[in-house]
């Protein structure tokens, strides 16, 4: 591709080496989180949240169970300042929640966000500036000393005006831009805004490392995490957070590994809505240590809940893969899997296993309330007959024999084929009741009555072949073998009855009962399905279904 020589890398590494975070194997504790989705998520939307919106969707994200969530941006716009009174007058804000508010480091932005938040029970200050090389030459045109003081500056505006203002604050720094900042530099401008605030192990500073724009690969923004942790100053008053965005894809990636480099708090959104490519996402985030055995202590348990407000009020749409949250994410086609999945299912199940280990499925689709049959087995042309039995077994009650099962899925599969499309459960069940079960055409039961002699029964069957009332009398070892010789001298018909296997039909609302036969005409098998409140008419009408399939074949 041509063009690349015009790119370097405008990242920088620290100046010693920091890879202390390789040592990990995993995350093993929650971090603090702040959702930011009313703020960056807000701001990135085409048509921006309505007051109305906005306060459902704080509602929604206090029920998840985020402790910090930043509201807005108040000094910006007449919106985001009525959005924060709203809160605030209408004590909306629980009293273990901490709302956070965004200023940039200047003076008449930063009086206005003071005006904003009189009487605010818990509130964070956000103050930002931009570090970078590339901002600092080409936006600001001013020189490192330049760009420190002004965050010096702003730092300390927060102090005195919330001496002065009627709340409760805490306070957050965020040297915009950081990973195209010199760590050196940013490391200095770190500690002169940490002297400034002079934080306290009781009242911390969080010290915001955001990768405003993602520049290198996870590993480099983990390095410069571990710079920061280890080298700023009274470490113990400070609370790193990671604020990362997804420009090169790779935003969980940041976090998980910034999590590992020190970092103890995550700024994210729900699905990683954000500027550009977006934000890190909470949920992906949150369910990755919670497959790992962790608790995330967030709650997206009601996964469909949250669906469904996001997509309203965002009006965005959450990809169809997106992790664990996608429509598409548990979702098995080929043969395969699906046969490994049902197969790990009802292994866990007849096991009693409190441990989660099905194969293909990392989360247990419960858990965010989405069910197997619905989400896991999807029937198309690639699905095994694993696959489509399942779906006939926990949908329906069917508990298809093995040795049907192959004919069973050709056909389904056939028929998804040459449609080009999924099938539902309910279209597989249609496609099984229509080719298997209780089939009257050309041959139809028409009544029977048995009579015990002896070890024998002997019956008396009626039944109609085109149109043709047949009564036919013969007996046979067991009642069902008397229906099948009765059948082959009333028609001549030259087969041998090959499996038979019955169970009941849990999943009726009736008693009923299945039964499946196959019967062997010549080298070739054919299957039928009786299904009835009598397991003598069910097997009827399984050999009945068989005999019809073998006669259509055949004609």
């Amino acid at each position: 591709m041509k063009g690349f020589e015009k790119y370097s890398r405008g990242y920088f590494m620290p100046p010693v080496e920091c890879n202390d975070w390789v040592k990990k194997e995993y995350i093993d504790h929650a971090p603090i989180w702040c959702s930011v989705d009313l703020r960056d998520g807000n701001q990135s939307l085409i048509k921006p949240m309505s007051l109305d919106q906005k306060v459902e969707f704080f509602k929604l994200l206090v029920e998840i169970g985020f402790k910090e969530i930043e509201v807005g941006f108040p000094a910006a716009s007449e919106t985001e300042y009525e959005f924060l009174r709203t809160l605030i007058d209408g004590d909306l804000i629980p009293d273990d929640v901490t709302i956070q508010v965004l200023t940039q480091a200047r003076p008449h932005i930063i009086k206005k966000t003071f005006k904003a938040l009189e009487g605010c029970k818990s509130a964070i200050v956000h103050l930002y500036n931009s570090t970078s090389l590339a901002q600092r030459e080409q936006v600001f045109k001013k020189s490192k000393e330049e760009i420190l003081e002004i965050a010096v500056e702003g730092a300390k505006m927060l102090v005195d005006l919330a001496k002065e203002t009627d709340g409760n604050f805490f306070f957050e720094y965020s040297p915009e831009s950081f990973t195209g900042t010199e760590m050196d530099y940013a490391l200095d401008v770190c500690n002169a805004v940490v002297d400034a605030f002079k934080p306290t192990p009781e009242r911390k500073l969080i010290l915001n490392l955001p990768a405003t724009v993602e520049m290198s690969l996870p590993h480099v923004y983990a390095s410069q995490v571990e710079y920061i942790s280890k080298y700023v100053k009274n470490r113990e008053s400070v609370i790193i957070s990671l604020h990362p965005h997804n420009d090169r894809g790779t935003g969980i990636a940041d976090a998980e590994l910034g999590m590992l480099a020190g970092a103890d708090r995550v700024e994210g959104t729900l699905f990683g809505n954000g500027e550009r490519t977006g934000n890190v996402d909470v949920i992906t985030l949150a369910l990755n240590m919670f497959t790992h055995g962790v608790d995330p202590k967030l709650n997206f348990h009601d996964m469909p809940k949250i669906i469904k407000l996001y997509e309203s009020v965002t009006e965005m749409k959450v990809y169809d893969r997106q992790p664990y949250s996608g429509k598409f994410v548990f979702a098995a086609f080929s043969g395969s899997h699906q046969d490994a999945i049902s197969k790990g299912i009802k292994y866990h199940k007849a096991n009693k296993l409190d441990t989660w280990s099905v194969p293909y499925l990392p989360l247990d689709p419960k858990d965010v309330s989405r069910e197997y049959s619905a989400d896991v087995i999807r029937i198309n042309s690639q699905s095994g007959k694993g696959g489509i039995c399942y779906i006939l077994e926990t949908n329906f009650g069917l508990d298809i024999p093995q040795k049907m099962r192959e004919t069973v899925g050709y056909l389904v599969k056939d028929i998804s084929d040459k449609e080009h499309k999924e099938l539902t459960p309910n279209e597989v069940q249609s496609i099984f009741l229509e080719n298997f079960v209780n089939l009257k055409s050309p041959l139809e039961l028409n009544e029977y009555h048995f009579i015990r002699e002896g070890e024998l029964f002997k019956v008396m069957l009626s039944t109609k072949f085109e149109g043709k009332i047949n009564n036919t009398l013969a007996d046979g070892k067991g009642r069902l073998d008397a229906i099948s010789n009765a059948l082959k001298d009333c028609y001549k018909l030259n087969y041998e009855l090959t499996n038979y296997v019955e169970h009941n039909l849990e999943s009726s609302s009736k008693a009923e009962a299945a039964a499946y036969v196959s019967v062997k005409f010549g080298n070739k098998e054919y299957w039928g399905t009786g299904i009835h409140d009598d397991i003598i008419c069910a097997s009827i009408y399984a050999l009945i279904s068989a005999i019809n399939n073998a006669l259509k074949d055949n004609n």
